[in-house]
């Protein structure tokens, strides 16, 4: 079940204000502690007044900064600087704290102002999966038929379809009166098997703004009237440009008279009308051209007991005033209490609570995102800190890893290498390294101990004292004993190294777990909207059967360790009984193994990637299989095979391809490419961490 659904207009101004108030009342009222989140913000003077109004009306703990990831102007530094991915993540970050201390977390999406339109619905859905929330699009339903409306829902559906978004519902706000049963009904029958279709009235209240909202807008002096009369609705608006006896024929029930300050005229006989039971009540008068009515005018408003009329004043003219008042629209301000009893009331008329929380308790929750499950690691690494050893300790990448890990309290890290260069590194690069021990294996104290143990472990195969004492010069050899010995929890090197120099010493000193015949690896790959497990991609060019097995066994319970339940695919050229020959056998024999090992395991063999991933194919190919269609785990027949589908698959489908991790051992060590980023050395020092949190204790 998820913890949290996103509200988001599909265009500006669909209204999800109304519908965010609406689900935040229904959660109140079932006593859940809801928190409220806006990935991005567009704050005023008072900051935002969406925040503003949850925060206030159902007295939400934290303080506003908890309650949004960045502001407009971010966005735009973070998009201008082609730093997208940082955006989400950074939005991502501060959800997640907010996430942890509440039941429930409602998410409104952005006010289409920050981003061109079509990119920030986009945008929103992003957010919506990698903050790993189920949508509740809001559709603009003024001055569009039913057809109209139908088609609208169609393209959001595509569209959130196409970047693996999931509806939970679809809210149509502000449908002509007259127009809305038929709408809700026609809606119902096209998509009602697919996902709810809400469909609420238009509501003159909410789409017009007060004279409150003119005045707060336009910064707007009050210069007579109560507050309180700040919450009339403005209805429409009159510029009063002719003589008092014509004007008065135009002038409309909710009207805001806007007039130069000067015409006494207009504003005495638009107070007489007020009152006046021939006259229509107005909602206000706005003056312009920053004029003050005469005093003799002032002295008659502050002696009128009967007339609440608000009289605003500003300093632009009357036409620049008359636009500016045009452009501003309704909005929901935590003030107006009559606005916020109008929109729960439409909402609970037309929104069937109980089919939403329905919905949402049965939300599917699988969807993973490559940030969320970078985000997750982590998140799991923090909370019980490991030791890890980094023998490339003067590599650029390395250090600037180590600084991320240090800000994010994610482990402890120790570096090798020769102090002096490295202290010169850190320096130039201006990073705070001070707290990281330094270590040169050629002159530490440890060498010697390190040398005596190599040499007991190795001396069968004919290596004497000397020779172990110069092998603990080398780095990776000093940093795997280290890990050995429980100097350390785990190692990760291979930005500067070989794959084989960082295994090696893995293979001859820190050797296989008990029941493991091979040391093997997989690449944790992260999807639009899931994470596969790809194994043996960089260790072992042609497995045997046997150790094909021990592969899918190992690669399945590193599934475990980053909670991806395992469905394990033993691939091949054939599904079933279909091929045979020499490599299908192969496959076919290792799945008896496994089957034979661990029962308790879903496992099938041999099978094709298109059977192993696509429902469609696998009802054709193997219609009573629970993996075939629904494979998490896949194991390749060859490296050949493994490490061109893993980078195919990264490039091609724009995965993010964590690892290879490697698997078997009996404590971690971890190999990067030589090609490594930052975030690819901090990703694989947490999943390492992690290994180390989960792996049981074993003898040296």
């Amino acid at each position: 079940m998820p913890k949290g659904l996103y509200i988001t207009g599909t265009v500006p101004r669909s209204g999800k204000s109304v519908v965010v108030l609406g689900i935040m009342e229904m959660l109140s009222g079932h006593g859940r502690k809801a928190g409220f989140f806006r990935p991005v913000i567009y704050p005023g003077k008072n900051g935002d007044s969406l925040i503003s109004l949850i925060s206030r009306r159902y007295a939400l703990e934290g303080a506003a900064d908890e309650m949004y990831g960045c502001t407009s102007e971010e966005v735009r530094e973070f998009i201008a600087g082609g730093r997208i991915n940082e955006l989400y993540s950074h939005v991502l970050e501060k959800y997640k704290r907010l996430e942890a201390r509440c039941d429930f977390v409602v998410c409104a999406g952005t006010d289409f102002t920050a981003m061109a339109i079509g990119f920030e619905f986009e945008f929103n859905i992003e957010m919506a999966n990698h903050l790993g929330t189920p949508l509740v699009p809001v559709v603009k339903g003024d001055g569009r038929s039913i057809r109209d409306i139908a088609e609208a829902v169609r393209v959001l559906e595509k569209s959130v379809k196409d970047i693996k978004g999931e509806i939970l519902a679809v809210v149509v706000n502000r449908v002509a009166s007259e127009d809305r049963n038929n709408a809700e009904a026609g809606l119902k029958q096209e998509f009602g098997d697919v996902f709810p279709v809400y469909v609420l009235p238009d509501h003159t209240l909410l789409n017009k703004p007060t004279v409150g909202e003119i005045a707060r807008l336009l910064k707007a002096e009050l210069i007579s009237g109560d507050i309180e009369s700040l919450d009339r609705e403005i209805r429409n608006y009159k510029v009063a440009a002719m003589e008092l006896s014509h004007f008065l024929d135009h002038v409309e029930d909710g009207s805001l008279i806007i007039t130069p300050g000067d015409r006494s005229d207009i504003i005495v006989g638009s107070l007489l009308a007020d009152v006046s039971r021939t006259y229509p009540q107005i909602a206000g008068i706005l003056l312009t051209g920053n004029l003050k009515p005469a005093s003799q005018v002032l002295n008659l408003l502050s002696g009128l007991r009967r007339s609440t009329v608000p009289i605003l004043s500003v300093h632009t003219d009357t036409f620049t005033t008359a636009m500016n008042v045009n452009a501003i629209e309704g909005t929901m301000a935590p003030e107006n209490k009559r606005k916020t009893a109008a929109a729960l009331g439409i909402v609970e008329a037309n929104v069937d609570f109980g089919e939403l929380e329905q919905r949402i308790a049965v939300a599917r929750s699988s969807r993973i995102t490559p940030l969320m499950f970078e985000y997750e690691l982590i998140q799991r690494a923090k909370k019980d800190r490991k030791h890890i050893v980094l023998p490339e300790g003067t590599d650029e990448r390395i250090l600037r890893a180590c600084e991320i890990l240090l800000l994010r309290n994610v482990a402890d890290v120790t570096l090798l290498g020769n102090p002096d260069e490295a202290g010169q590194k850190i320096t130039g690069l201006g990073l705070s390294l001070s707290q990281i021990p330094v270590i040169d294996p050629a002159n530490s104290e440890l060498r010697d101990i390190f040398a005596d143990t190599y040499f007991e472990l190795r001396k069968h195969k004919g290596i004497s004292y000397q020779m172990a004492y110069d092998v603990m010069a080398d780095v990776s050899y000093f940093g795997t004993m280290m890990v050995h010995l429980g100097h350390a929890d785990g190692m990760v090197s291979g930005a500067l190294h070989t794959t084989q120099q960082t295994i090696r010493p893995a293979f001859e000193i820190i050797r296989t777990k008990p029941g493991c015949s091979i040391v093997s690896s997989v690449f944790l790959m992260c999807l639009a909207d899931r994470v596969f497990v790809y194994g043996d991609c960089a260790v072992n060019p042609k497995p045997t059967a046997q150790q094909l097995a021990d592969i899918a066994i190992s690669s399945a319970e590193t599934a475990k360790m980053f909670s991806i339940e395992p469905f394990i695919a033993m691939l091949s050229y054939s599904t079933g009984e279909s091929g045979k020959g020499e490599e299908v056998e192969r496959v076919r024999e290792a799945t008896a193994i496994v089957r034979r090992l661990r029962p308790d395991l879903k496992v099938e063999g041999p099978i094709q990637y298109d059977a192993a991933v696509d429902a469609g194919v696998a009802k054709t190919k193997m219609p009573d299989s629970k993996v075939a269609g629904n494979a998490t785990v896949f194991i390749f027949p060859d490296l050949n095979t493994g490490n061109n589908t893993y980078k195919a698959v990264q490039r091609a489908a724009n995965a993010v391809a964590i690892g290879p991790v490697l698997q078997g051992l009996r404590k971690p060590v971890n190999d990067l490419s030589r090609g490594c980023t930052v975030p690819d050395i901090v990703n694989t020092i947490a999943i390492t961490a992690i290994q180390a949190q989960t792996l049981k204790p074993l003898d040296p």
